[in-house]
């Protein structure tokens, strides 16, 4: 939707250091340029931090650069639209105001923030004034807000780089010294330092010089699993459903499952999402609300909120098939021609078998290329390195057998992707 308007590599991702590779890797299915544009941050800390970061690499290209501030998590039916809206967005940002694309609500939705437009700016009516920002409110006002032609603010921003950065340094001193002492590549601990504060109120409604752009274009956040089941096609009883599912006198229900059989019998409304980490059962109007119960979540099992079973790296992924004391068992998928850093482990040692693919495997002073259903034995302290020489991707088990098996146990003595100490 971007590239309508942009360069590639005029185009910016930033995405939370967990899922750089990621975001790199879908990136780049539909432009190696794009890849290049990840910025990955190593703590969250909301949107301002993030933008700031963004907006001073472009304000360091070209001061006088125009830049559009977009959440990756939109669906927008009507590009034509958008793209309208966007230009329009720009006109009022060469003038120097700080401009929103705000969306005409179609119904009265407690979970989105509203904007106030006021007065037309200019002849044409597109871009207006902004009276105020209210945040999420609850449905009687959110009712009213509709009816006195409030507009949904969907976090999309436009503006100079130039105008950015005077605001930042305006109203957020802190942030914009950091940001722009910051040493690159990003230093941990300065961003950590930085507060976590969002666009709308660390700028958007401190600054004088804002507009909107009211628009309509078949837009959604996908904020929540029934924005989701909303823009999905269903079957002729109203479910949605995906992954390996059986249903008896089932309705209106979004039934989602990557790992298992997900049945379901006698239910209607339901959102039912089956992982291998955990299983989520709600009522499909209250799926707004999973924050809350993720919170509670953090408490009580708080790893479950922090990693996942699959973990990508630039050279692939793996997954934790099983853990307990002493051992963990992964898959590892290797990308054609990708490879592993040369390593070494204090405390474990590893098997590994060959599932399918083909693997050249350096084992201490060995190099070894073994085929699907063959093995190899890695003692501890060996250095070692697993590479897929060929252009179909290589799946491994490994089985980590030792006192310790934390990801923390790695040595890196050579790395094609940096990450040597």
């Amino acid at each position: 939707r971007l590239l309508q308007h942009v360069e590639s590599g005029n185009l910016i991702t930033v995405t939370h250091q967990d899922h750089r590779f990621e975001v790199k890797g879908q990136l780049a299915e539909l432009d190696l340029q794009l890849a290049k544009g990840v910025l990955a941050e190593p703590v969250a800390r909301n949107t301002l931090p993030a933008i700031a970061w963004a907006a001073h690499e472009v304000f360091k290209r070209d001061p006088e650069a125009m830049v559009g501030v977009f959440p990756s998590d939109h669906a927008i039916g009507d590009n034509e639209a958008f793209l309208a809206a966007w230009d329009a967005a720009e006109s009022a940002a060469a003038q120097g105001y700080l401009t929103l694309i705000g969306l005409n609500p179609t119904e009265p939705a407690t979970g989105y923030g509203y904007i106030q437009p006021g007065l037309a700016l200019g002849g044409s009516g597109k871009v207006r004034k902004v009276i105020r920002f209210v945040e999420k409110p609850d449905v009687d006002r959110a009712r009213q807000f509709v009816a006195d032609g409030f507009l949904w603010n969907g976090g999309m921003f436009v503006f100079r780089a130039c105008d950015f950065m005077g605001l930042l340094k305006q109203l957020q001193p802190e942030i914009y010294q950091s940001i722009v002492e910051m040493a690159s590549p990003l230093a941990i601990e300065s961003y950590q330092a930085l507060p976590s504060l969002s666009m709308d109120y660390g700028i958007a409604e401190k600054a004088e010089n804002v507009a909107v752009v009211p628009a309509e274009m078949g837009w959604s956040d996908l904020g929540n699993w029934d924005s989701i089941y909303q823009h999905q096609p269903k079957d002729a009883s109203g479910n949605l459903l995906q992954g390996d599912v059986l249903m008896m006198d089932t309705r209106d229900s979004l039934l989602w499952t990557n790992h298992g059989l997900l049945a379901t019998l006698g239910v209607a409304n339901l959102a039912v999402i089956q992982t291998a980490d955990a299983t989520l059962i709600c009522d499909r109007n209250r799926t707004e609300d999973i924050k809350q119960l993720v919170a509670q979540v953090q408490k009580s099992h708080p790893h479950l909120t922090e990693t996942h079973l699959t973990v990508h790296r630039p050279w692939g992924a793996y997954t934790v098939l099983e853990e307990g004391p002493n051992f963990k068992i992964k898959r590892i998928t290797v990308n054609p021609g990708a490879n592993l850093s040369m390593q070494i482990h204090h405390h474990r040692s590893e098997h590994w078998v060959v599932v399918s693919g083909t693997a050249r495997i350096t084992n201490g002073e060995r190099e070894v290329i073994l085929q699907e259903n063959e093995s190899t034995y890695i003692p501890k302290l060996h250095r070692h390195r697993l590479e897929n020489p060929i252009d179909i991707p290589l799946q491994i088990i490994e089985v980590q057998c030792g006192d310790y098996v934390g990801e923390d146990d790695i040595v890196r003595l050579e790395d094609t992707y940096g990450r040597c100490e």
